[in-house]
């Protein structure tokens, strides 16, 4: 509460405030606390509760809808079927897809196509570990050609590690620009590879040295 209270008073009555609970409440915990903390007006909850609980988050998606709060999930789930019986549990209201995790593309896309037909607004998941050059294809696609909307749509961004990617993304006024270059963008420079490659990299090699000391 207090936390929430601090970052309301920073960013002001009006801007976007998003909540992530990394999969730690119970459903009747994660039901508790976001009625607690529905007076500082949300977005949403993310991963209120294990990402494999897909009744479990149906059942505080119920809970939550009076109180304006969407529950956002997806970036744990494997497969389209998983996603599959989220959107027809009304499990969820923002659908967060993994380019890792799901395997493919096409089974990315699956999910896109899914969520356009269940009036889902799909934001990624990403990070500066690769994952930005991942799903910034998917998420152009979908603007393009899928759900052709930007409304209540986002796609995650963090400025780390881009340095070891031969194409990196290019963020202008807080957006992906379309990447200009062939392919899928997530080839990595052949130096950083052999430093990071386990176990005879020179980074891996300063870390077991380190242990050994």
């Amino acid at each position: 509460m207090r936390r929430c209270r601090l970052i309301r008073d920073m960013i002001g009555p009006e801007k976007t405030l998003m909540m992530d609970a990394n999969q730690r409440w119970d459903v009747p915990e994660a039901v508790e606390w976001m009625s607690k903390l529905a007076e500082f007006k949300p977005l949403w909850i993310e991963e209120p509760t294990s990402p494999d609980d897909i009744l479990g988050h149906a059942t505080i998606s119920k809970a939550l809808v009076p109180l304006g709060i969407g529950v956002a999930t997806g970036e744990q789930c494997h497969n389209r079927v998983i996603f599959k019986q989220l959107l027809q549990s009304n499990a969820l209201q923002f659908l967060q897809i993994d380019s890792c995790r799901l395997g493919s593309v096409n089974e990315n896309l699956s999910v896109l196509l899914m969520a356009k037909k269940f009036g889902i607004p799909v934001c990624p998941h990403a990070g500066g570990v690769g994952l930005c050059e991942l799903v910034q294809h998917l998420i152009i696609f979908d603007y393009i050609s899928v759900s052709t909307s930007l409304k209540n749509r986002m796609c995650e961004y963090v400025d780390h590690l881009h340095e070891h990617f031969k194409y990196p993304v290019v963020i202008k006024q807080a957006s992906y620009m379309p990447p200009k270059d062939a392919g899928y963008s997530t080839e990595m420079k052949e130096d950083s590879v052999r430093k990071h490659q386990y176990p005879d990299g020179d980074v891996w090699k300063k870390l077991l040295a380190a242990q050994e000391n």
